[in-house]
Order: C-alpha cells, then sequence, then structure tokens
C-alpha cells in the first residue's frame, strides 16, 4: 500500500506559524482602540527587545550583515512590517471590522502576489500542477472565508477607499514573503527576525513622529502593554522566528500557500470562542484547503513540480 509522503520540516514550521497567527484576531481585539501606528510600534519594539541578546551574541559569534541583508530586511520591515500593516488595520477600520467585507476578499489575493514576485525574482517556476492546486487551495480559501460565497460590499462609504488599502497590504505582504525568503537564505533565523524587528520598531518610531503622534504612545495602558507583550511572545515574534526557520528551506511559492492554515483555524477559533456557526460550504471547503495544501507542502525543490 502506498504510504503519502510526509511533509518536509520547513513546511511544518510555516504551518505552525500561521497556526499562531489565527489567534492574532483574537489577542487584538482588546487594543483596537489603540491607533494602528502604535500598536504596531510596540509589537515590534517589544519584540526587539526581547531579541536583542541573542541578535548581539549571534553577531559576536561571527555572523555578518551583508549590504544586500540590509537592504533585503529594510524593505521586508518597510512594506511588510509597518506599511503591510497599517494599510490592512486602515482598510479594516474603513469597513469597522465588519466580517466577510471586501477587505478580506482583497486579502486573499496574497499568495498571487507572492508566487508572481518568487517566479520574477527567486527564478521559481510556477508549473501546471502547481498552478492547479494553488489555485484550488485560493478557491478553497475563499469559501472557507465567506460562507456561501457571499461577500458583503454594504460596508459603508469607506468601502472603495478600504478596497485599495486592503489590495496593497495585499501586495505588500505577498511580496515580501519573496524578498524574506532571499534574507533567511543568506542569514540566520535570529538574525533575520531581529532585523526585521528593530527596523520596524525604528521606520514606526519615525512615522509616529512624522504624522505627529508622540502622545499616543503615552496613551497605552499597562494591560494593553501586557496584551501586546503576548502578541508578540505567540502571533508576532515567535511566530515569525518558526515562519523564517521554515521558508529557509520551502520555496516561497509553497510558503504562501501553507500560509492559508490561517484562515482555515481562524474560522474554527471564531466558531469555539464567539459561538459562531459554520456552514457546511465552509466544513468542505476547509477539507479540500488542507489537501491543496498538503499537496503544495509536499513539493521538493528543484523538481519539475
Amino acid at each position: 500500500m502506498k504510504t503519502l509522503p510526509k511533509l518536509p520540516t520547513g513546511a511544518i514550521l510555516i504551518i505552525i506559524a500561521a497556526s499562531l497567527w489565527a489567534l492574532d484576531g483574537v489577542l487584538r481585539r482588546s487594543v483596537y482602540s489603540l491607533s494602528p501606528l502604535t500598536i504596531v510600534f510596540y509589537e515590534h519594539l517589544i519584540g526587539a527587545i526581547i531579541l536583542l541578546p541573542f541578535f548581539i551574541r549571534q553577531l559576536k559569534s561571527g555572523e555578518i550583515i551583508s549590504k544586500k541583508s540590509w537592504l533585503n530586511a529594510g524593505f521586508v520591515a518597510l512594506v511588510s512590517g509597518l506599511l503591510g500593516t497599517m494599510w490592512f488595520t486602515t482598510a479594516l477600520l474603513k469597513t469597522q471590522f465588519i466580517s466577510f467585507s471586501v477587505v478580506y476578499l482583497l486579502q486573499k489575493l496574497q499568495p498571487i502576489f507572492a508566487a508572481g514576485s518568487a517566479a520574477i525574482i527567486l527564478k521559481e517556476r510556477l508549473t501546471p500542477k502547481y498552478l492547479a492546486w494553488a489555485s484550488l487551495a485560493l478557491v478553497a480559501a475563499y469559501f472557507v472565508t465567506f460562507p456561501g460565497g457571499i461577500v458583503r460590499f454594504d460596508t459603508g462609504s469607506g468601502t472603495a477607499i478600504a478596497a485599495l488599502y486592503a489590495l496593497g497590504a495585499a501586495a505588500a505582504w505577498g511580496v515580501s514573503t519573496t524578498v524574506s525568503k532571499r534574507l533567511v537564505s543568506t542569514q540566520s533565523t535570529v538574525v533575520s527576525t531581529g532585523l526585521r524587528f528593530i527596523l520596524t520598531s525604528i521606520f514606526g518610531l519615525v512615522a509616529v513622529v512624522l504624522i505627529g503622534q508622540m502622545n499616543t504612545l503615552s496613551s497605552i495602558s499597562l494591560p494593553q502593554i501586557g496584551t501586546l507583550g503576548i502578541i508578540a511572545l505567540s502571533t508576532g515574534m515567535v511566530a515569525i522566528m518558526f515562519y523564517y526557520r521554515g521558508l529557509k528551506t520551502t520555496q516561497a511559492k509553497v510558503s504562501t500557500i501553507l500560509e492559508l492554515t490561517f484562515p482555515v483555524l481562524a474560522i474554527t477559533i471564531d466558531a469555539v470562542v464567539y459561538k459562531t456557526m459554520l456552514q457546511s460550504t465552509q466544513l468542505i471547503a476547509g477539507v479540500i484547503l488542507l489537501y491543496a495544501m498538503y499537496q503544495v507542502g509536499s513539493f521538493k525543490p528543484n523538481t519539475s513540480d
């Protein structure tokens, strides 16, 4: 009897990271009163402070950060860590955080930007086999996110602007997957993660000063600081470390499909925590999505897959 191939370790680590990200919505609900920029700054600052001793020790051991790595890390920190998160949060604010909106629809385009940029920048081949399973995964992810396949467009006058912000976030995160792959290919996981969090903290502080929101940094409460600390030690810094470690041995085009673990677990958590009833279409689509992800995750680098 033919046995199914095991998922590579790298793929499993990316799935773990995406699973942690699924907890993000629950954790962030208590800090939604803060501005998006304040949240981004503090969660990255806390992560940077925790990582700093390990980052310095790694550099003292002889690891050198090349000019190309600084550029790659700077791009990821600015475009993904700061702008992508800001744009997506702003899009949610424009639609009053209404579920099943056009914001979540456009966010599902992220794998297209990731796979496309990986093909151009990293020369990863988008074979017919990959495109077939990836397309199935994207369609399934759509039905997982939207019960009955219905998208809400009646989310107020800010819907059109929210759509642009959501599209920008999808592009930022997708392309950053490819650039992150370039970063982790030449640097250790600790240094790659440290660079991302340190540089995002710096960019965040500069943005706060330029926009004139310094007063928002002092308005944060101790419980909110505690929540952001929990985020850093789960869905933030720790998740990124798992993700970067997995990305070292996983193609960017594969990684972006494995990240679709997030919507499957997000709706599951929502159903358990907030007693949301899942529709049959979501359950069926979830099973299909997991199987499509498994097929993509089983691809081996440098083959015809």
